[in-house]
């Protein structure tokens, strides 16, 4: 427990989709961190507090179902709880579906820690005619239950008070278990003798984990914790023999796998409470869920509905954008006229300056308002409950591919960054639909191309920008989809693991949580532009700068004869050494091709006179294809460097690069071949 003047750890455990998020950014407001646990790429949120002269570190572990270890994030929730010893676990359950959450409240019992409960979405509840007494559910699970409401603030006061009342001892704690039956309590009882009896085991393992909850693991054969106490007890051993008489005994009594039969006694033991503690004042309401999946989860009319909001929000992007874009490139310019009227000597620090410095970050941070307006609209889909009627409506179509419909969440996620999306990929158990969804997600349009997008559809398609753009994020789409197909016909063949898709009730997004999930994202592009950006704009400089003597920017400049080096590549798809260099550069970070651009026209951040050097060197029809090729060719150095980390194969990860790049090349190839035939001006 925490002494007076230590923090209160508080790690914060629930399902996905139960409010932990936004019960998360109530107890802890602004004073959060975000980072990433040791040794795996899943982000980590810490948050602190402060209530009755205490201060609570508030820790969000991962959502999840159960404490089964299939998955990382199963196993990052139990390992900081069983490893890290937080003063007390807030369980966050949905009241609406008490009964699947409250399976993961059973196990977190079973370790034997101090667990709260927060029993959020009350409001949601009752309007289903769910009445629950809080009082009797909180003594029949021995532990204490706050009734909230996370979208409106409420209860919040009252769960910190909980939170230290039970630090401090003074809240009711009862140590219920749940009774799995005389024959498996008795093999239970059997192996906690054994592992209490393993010297070793006892000594220098058990301190970390309940002997009960150990046994309970070793019967339903969960392979991390042997093979944990394998590092401290042979296979051999008496512990491990009685493991092995125990399962064998169980499995002669009921004659099917001892996990199901522990599985359906906890949700026996849910259902017990629930009859006791829950009311309903009806059976299976149709609720305003219900009625608006009958029109957007529609066989017919589902999917023209999710075009239709993706349309939606490329054109909000555009329309509401372009008013603050225009705040920022006054700025930018207003910022190059004061460093050349102050700065004028030497020339080379002027230059590097306003053409590199201001001219490059510059050129990119103009596009700011339409990346956080995209990162807005995306978070009030996933705020709502829409983003997973996304993965409902797409999920025959992933069938169909032969992927899992798990896949289509990471592919959806690729449209703001690849790297998190890649990473996503964890939460398939096929190895084969995992590769074929890290192949194909970088096809994914993520926001460091939307720069790209907005320069060239300013310049070429100004009347039509939304529309262009949303016609080159469904043409990542539709090659993601063939691609896909490609890959699990020759490379991953076989079928897929059945899915089933929850979908959790809409959801009036807060402002205040849809803004932190937007700055959450965007921070992440603006801690770009002051580090991977603003190096690149200064290489690009130099290149350009260099040798001296010679013109900024012109084909006599190192960055010219890069260029023409690679010209005769791109020579057939209409594109100059220009857009060479600036395709080059891409693949550090994709916002670099339009900051190049800025560069080698030696107009700075002026987007308007970018536009227009453009217009010098492309077409509408090449100006396509630049964007197409941008879209598909290898994506940036942070999403390469994931990609071998999740598949662990440098041979997959030049796979990666190599076919999207050739990819790149034949989409833009056709695309302008096929203009000029039908008469376009290449």
């Amino acid at each position: 427990m925490a002494s007076d003047n230590k923090p209160v750890t508080v790690a914060l455990s629930g399902n996905p989709n139960a409010g932990k998020t936004t019960i998360f950014n109530n107890l802890t407001g602004g004073r959060q961190h975000v980072g990433n646990w040791p040794g795996v790429t899943v982000e980590k949120k810490e948050g602190t507090t402060r209530f009755d002269g205490s201060e609570l570190r508030v820790i969000d572990l991962p959502g999840t179902y159960s404490l089964t270890a299939y998955s990382l994030e199963e196993v990052i929730v139990r390992d900081y709880v069983t490893l890290e010893n937080p003063d007390l676990v807030v369980d966050i359950v949905d009241a609406s579906n008490i009964e699947r959450n409250l399976y993961l409240t059973t196990q977190l019992m079973e370790l034997g820690v101090h667990v709260v409960i927060a029993l959020n979405m009350m409001d949601v509840a009752t309007a289903r005619g769910i009445n629950i007494d809080i009082e009797l559910l909180s003594e029949l699970l021995g532990i204490p239950v706050v009734p909230t409401v996370g979208l409106r603030n409420r209860g919040t006061e009252e769960l910190k008070s909980t939170i230290l009342s039970t630090v401090k001892g003074v809240a009711r704690f009862r140590d219920i278990k749940v009774n799995y039956g005389k024959d498996i309590e008795e093999e239970i009882s059997k192996l906690q003798q054994a592992i209490e009896q393993d010297e070793r085991v006892s000594e220098e393992f058990l301190g970390n984990y309940s002997s009960r909850w150990l046994a309970v693991k070793l019967l339903e054969e969960d392979e991390k914790v042997e093979e944990d106490l394998s590092k401290y007890s042979e296979p051999g051993s008496a512990l491990f023999k009685q493991v092995e008489a125990s399962r064998g005994h169980l499995f002669s009594v009921f004659s099917e796998d001892i996990e199901t039969v522990i599985v359906d006694n906890r949700y026996g033991f849910v259902a017990g409470v629930v009859r006791e503690a829950v009311e309903r004042e009806f059976e299976e309401p149709i609720t305003l869920s219900d009625r608006i999946d009958r029109i957007l989860t529609n066989r017919v009319l589902g999917f023209p509905f999710f075009a239709l909001f993706m349309w939606l929000m490329f054109f909000l992007t555009f329309f509401l954008g372009k008013y603050p874009m225009n705040w920022i490139d006054h700025l930018m310019r207003g910022l190059g006229n004061l460093i050349n009227t102050n700065i004028t000597s030497p020339a080379w620090l002027q230059s590097m300056l306003v053409d590199g410095v201001v001219g490059g970050v510059g050129s990119v941070l103009v596009f700011l308002p339409q990346i956080f307006i995209i990162f807005i609209c995306i978070s009030i889909l996933e705020d709502t409950g829409y983003m997973a009627r996304a993965a409902f409506i797409m999920d025959r179509i992933m069938h169909w591919l032969g992927l899992h419909g798990k896949s289509f969440i990471p592919l959806l996620m690729g449209f703001g960054c690849n790297v998190p999306a890649v990473m996503a990929t964890r939460t398939l158990e096929s190895d084969k639909d995992r590769m074929i969804t890290i192949l194909v997600n970088p096809l994914m349009s993520c926001t460091a191309r939307l720069p790209v997008y907005a320069l060239f559809t300013a310049a070429f398609f100004a009347a039509h920008q939304g529309t262009v753009t949303f016609s080159i994020y469904l043409l990542g789409i539709i090659l993601a989809i063939a691609m896909a197909k490609l890959f699990r016909r020759f490379l991953f063949p076989g079928e897929s693991e059945p899915f089933v898709m929850e979908l959790p009730p809409y959801r009036l997004p807060t402002l205040k949580g849809t803004f932190i999930h937007m700055w959450e994202r965007g921070s992440m592009f603006l801690r770009k532009a002051g580090t991977v950006i603003l190096a690149g704009s200064v290489v690009m400089w130099i290149l350009s700068y260099l040798p001296p003597g010679v013109e900024y920017g012109s084909g006599a400049s190192l960055a010219g004869k890069i260029g023409h080096v690679l010209e005769p590549l791109v020579k057939p798809l209409g594109f100059d050494w220009r857009a060479a260099v600036a395709l080059l550069f891409g693949f550090v970070a994709k916002e670099i091709v339009v900051s190049t651009y800025g560069t080698l026209l030696g107009v700075g951040e002026n987007r308007a006179m970018i536009s227009s050097g453009l217009n010098q060197f492309f077409t509408p029809l090449t100006a396509y294809g630049f964007m197409a090729f941008t879209l598909i060719y290898t994506p940036c150095l942070a999403t390469i460097a994931v990609i071998k980390k999740e598949t662990g194969s440098w041979k997959w990860t030049a796979f990666a690069i190599g076919y999207s790049l050739l990819l790149a090349w034949i989409v833009a190839f056709v695309i302008y071949r096929v203009g000029l035939l039908l008469g376009l001006r290449g």
